[in-house]
């Protein structure tokens, strides 16, 4: 992997947290790099991209720094999604929910067009990407 690739999955990762660019769009520009997957962990405060030739990135990401919650609310993190979905709060109000949901991290699989929420017990609540309409 290359230093310019390294930069931009670094920049995009910032723009994502910083409320200025979406989901969809994250994910769209995520694919076009050639991404096939990512990770992020709450607890170490990183996002791990994956590509399909075994190589990965890890990035730094700032959290919210709140504890964990200890049960695992499977509707409070689809509660979470759904407002994210309609635009309701910043990135970082959905990670605040989701830990407040038990929530310790997520992995997206772009190419599986799924997401899996991992809660502390080993939960896991597998939410598929909505089907967008087409422009």
């Amino acid at each position: 992997m290359n230093t310019e690739m390294t930069t931009q999955l670094s920049e995009l990762t910032k723009r994502s947290h910083a409320g200025e660019i979406i989901f969809p769009d994250f994910i769209g520009q995520l694919a076009e790099f050639g991404v096939e997957r990512y990770h992020s962990d709450y607890c170490r405060h990183e996002n791990t991209y994956y590509f399909p030739n075994g190589q990965s990135h890890v990035v730094s990401v700032e959290h919210p720094s709140q504890r964990i919650a200890e049960e695992f609310s499977a509707k409070e993190v689809e509660a979470a999604i759904r407002q994210s979905q309609r635009g309701e709060h910043t990135y970082t109000e959905f990670l605040g929910k989701t830990m407040a949901a038990s929530c310790v991290g997520y992995f997206v699989q772009i190419t599986g067009r799924c997401a899996q929420y991992f809660g502390r017990r080993g939960e896991v609540h597998v939410e598929p990407f909505p089907v967008l309409a087409e422009k």
